[in-house]
């Protein structure tokens, strides 16, 4: 039989310290299947992205995702992710795409940006208040405290009630440059195709998380901003072929580490406090899974299911 889980359902079963234990695991060990994220563009605005196998030690099962991007529509990710046995490839379960994304996306997000920013850094910028801005936020509040919350959005009123939503005060400003002039740490979700944020724009010690240039032709922080920074990846390879790096015509050679040689003390985050940091993600398979298993695993017994076979 096949578990079915919802989005209300995943939130429900879903537990934030356990998932950055997980994700953070993750990033420490060595993954033996090279990471696959497939893209295509569709006729009309929209794109598909299947991303595969999400596979961990210790875990016997893999994950498979299928997403559709449409950046006008409510919600702008749709999809699935399919959870197999590792043994025999039995369909343990289907998730909702979109929530299995933002939560791993914003809370990994939130793993690197905690280690790589400033000990002491308690004002957070967002650029962009979707989904994943959101799971950020409560990524970060779960491992460190916040003083204040600085936003802005393209839709002043959005940036309002995101506002209105979170734990920690904060206040909504005009422009990209305001969030960085005020924050220690900014974080930026949003479709962009041109820089929001370039050199000029940030001060050292500062840092930056940017998740949304995540496929080709998505960008958040200009060349020289990153040329300037001390850039670090979830994959090198990924991000030069459709991250923040290829998108503005840098190499793979411009990140100075992944985030797991940083964990690992392979390779140091922040080297001192004047440091511009910069943690640039695309994303990967396993991360969906670092979700998708306990989430199952919570579920056994009280979901519904279906046989796809009958």
């Amino acid at each position: 039989m096949t578990v079915l889980l919802t989005r209300s359902e995943i939130v429900r079963l879903l537990d934030v310290p356990a998932v950055l234990a997980a994700l953070r695991s993750g990033f420490e060990q060595a993954m033996e299947v090279a990471p696959l994220r497939v893209r295509t563009d569709l006729p009309g605005p929209g794109t598909a992205t299947a991303l595969l196998p999400g596979v961990l030690p210790g875990v016997p099962a893999y994950t498979v995702k299928v997403n559709a991007k449409f950046p006008n529509a409510t919600p702008a990710l749709r999809g699935v992710v399919c959870l197999h046995d590792l043994t025999d490839g039995t369909l343990l379960a289907v998730m909702d795409s979109a929530t299995i994304t933002a939560w791993r996306t914003g809370l990994a997000a939130a793993l690197a940006t905690d280690v790589l920013a400033q000990p002491d850094s308690a004002v957070v910028g967002l650029i962009g208040t979707g989904a994943q801005a959101g799971m950020t936020v409560i990524g970060l509040t779960a491992l460190r405290h916040l003083d204040h919350l600085v936003v802005h959005d393209l839709d002043p009123d959005r940036a309002a009630r995101f506002l209105s939503q979170q734990p920690v005060p904060g206040t909504v400003v005009s422009t990209p440059r305001d969030v960085a002039a005020q924050a220690d740490v900014v974080v930026l979700a949003t479709w962009a195709r041109e820089p929001l944020l370039t050199a000029a724009d940030a001060r050292p010690g500062l840092h930056l998380t940017t998740l949304g240039a995540d496929e080709p032709g998505k960008v958040e922080l200009s060349a020289d901003l990153l040329e300037s920074a001390r850039v670090v990846v979830d994959d090198r390879k990924l991000a030069a072929e459709m991250g923040a790096l290829g998108n503005v015509g840098l190499p793979a050679e411009a990140a100075a580490a992944t985030f797991s040689e940083v964990l690992s003390g392979a390779a140091a985050g922040r080297r001192s406090a004047d440091d511009l940091t910069v943690y640039a993600p695309v994303g990967l398979p396993w991360q969906d899974l670092a979700i998708a298993w306990p989430v199952y695993q919570a579920a056994s017994g009280e979901a519904r299911t279906i046989n796809f076979l009958d």
